[in-house]
């Protein structure tokens, strides 16, 4: 078997996720990219072992805790994407500005100006449940 033909697929496996991981921001578009490049990664491994007639197919071995080690990282990403996407709205990267740590008196100033907001939501739905009602 040659060797090129999986190595330049795994490239271009490769490359598919790392330019998925640098231009999107969707969460879960990125961690289907981060999969991609895995897979070309699992490949790679399991080529490379073909083409070397090791004894005892290490890189197959190399391959089963990569293929875990994914499913593992999958669990846990959408988890994390679906409880960001409930508490946020959105599942975008870059609008979730409020993950990173902050100053005392940004983290203050934000809770205040959230409490006003639900008062202000409390007013709102109080009067609409006033008017509705027959």
């Amino acid at each position: 078997m040659h060797l090129v033909y999986p190595a330049v697929l795994s490239a271009l496996l490769f490359c598919t996720g790392l330019y998925g991981v640098l231009a999107r921001r969707n969460a879960i578009l990125l961690l289907m990219s981060v999969e991609l490049m895995l897979a070309a990664v699992s490949l790679n491994l399991v080529a490379f072992d073909v083409w070397l007639r090791d004894e005892v197919h290490s890189g197959q071995v190399f391959t089963l805790f990569l293929i875990a080690l994914a499913a593992a990282e999958i669990g846990i990403g959408l988890a994390i994407v679906l409880l960001v996407y409930r508490q946020r709205g959105t599942s975008a990267v870059d609008r979730l500005t409020e993950l990173r740590e902050r100053d005392g008196e940004e983290a203050a100033d934000d809770d205040r100006e959230r409490d006003g907001d639900r008062e202000r939501d409390d007013a709102g739905n109080g009067n609409r449940e006033e008017n509705t009602v027959t």
